[in-house]
């Protein structure tokens, strides 16, 4: 396998320490993290200042309501916000769009309407993103989650059924173990795979449950996929032993084989 880089997803409480555990990135979450309310509006958190990340997660805070709110009042956050990941940002730097509260299926509304409205917003997401040099990345979620868009065969089939182009699909392990979605089909989707998270069920460090996750990676690699891969998973609250855990985790997966490329 060859990845170029192996990551974490974290929260600003341990981005040092997941540096200091030699991951080669981290991958803070956008809403009530990275970005905060700010009065009516919102602002980058004075911690990140001055820092570069090549991904970032949960774009989209729960209490915005993606299908049934105003499509001005959407588009609204992503310009407000967008702009400010960007300032933080690489160069061309990965959103993970999973948000999976924001973009619920209303109870009344039709399947088919609420495809049509998250298409809308997808587009206006990614639209506004490569405005500020970001790509846009859908990820499909767990049903306990979200009820729309739950593997990633059915999330290469919404992007086409709606002409979406420039937006790919998350791999992510644990809500592809949660829907059964057979690893055999995911690596038929190598191509269209934009972004990875990895982790063990209940969202255990890889290794700690089984070795399912080298079986994962070695069949998104060979679908095509050779970008970065982040790890997202419950580590523990204290941040010392965070740091083992994490150091832990990346050598394990280094050790499987993941080659960087350049």
């Amino acid at each position: 396998m060859s990845f170029t880089g192996f990551g974490v997803v974290a929260g600003a409480e341990l981005t040092d320490a997941v540096r200091r555990a030699g991951a080669d990135h981290v991958e803070p979450s956008i809403a009530g993290n990275l970005v905060v309310r700010d009065g009516p509006g919102w602002a980058l958190a004075g911690s990140y200042s001055g820092q570069r990340f090549p991904s970032f997660a949960v774009l989209v805070p729960g209490d915005l309501p993606l299908l049934t709110g105003e499509p001005g009042t959407v588009r609204q956050y992503f310009e407000s916000v967008l702009p400010l990941v960007h300032s933080v940002a690489d160069p061309g730097a990965t959103i993970v769009f999973g948000s999976g509260t924001a973009r619920r299926v209303p109870e009344g509304m039709p399947t088919d309407e609420g495809r049509r409205r998250f298409a809308e917003v997808v587009r206006t997401a990614r639209d506004v993103a490569a405005e500020h040099d970001l790509r846009v990345v859908v990820e499909p979620l767990s049903r306990a989650e979200t009820n729309l868009l739950h593997t990633v065969a059915e999330t290469v089939a919404f992007l086409d059924d709606a002409g979406i182009d420039g937006v790919g699909v998350v791999a992510d392990l644990f809500h592809i173990r949660n829907e059964g979605e057979p690893l055999e089909v995911v690596g038929a989707y190598g191509h269209r795979i934009g972004h990875v998270h990895l982790s063990d069920p209940d969202r255990q460090p890889p290794g700690t449950v089984d070795d399912v996750w080298r079986t994962f990676l070695d069949i998104v690699h060979e679908g095509g996929y050779g970008g970065s891969v982040s790890l997202e998973c419950r580590w523990s609250p204290d941040v010392d032993d965070a740091e083992v855990q994490i150091r832990s985790a990346l050598g394990r997966v280094r050790d499987a084989g993941g080659i960087l490329v350049s």
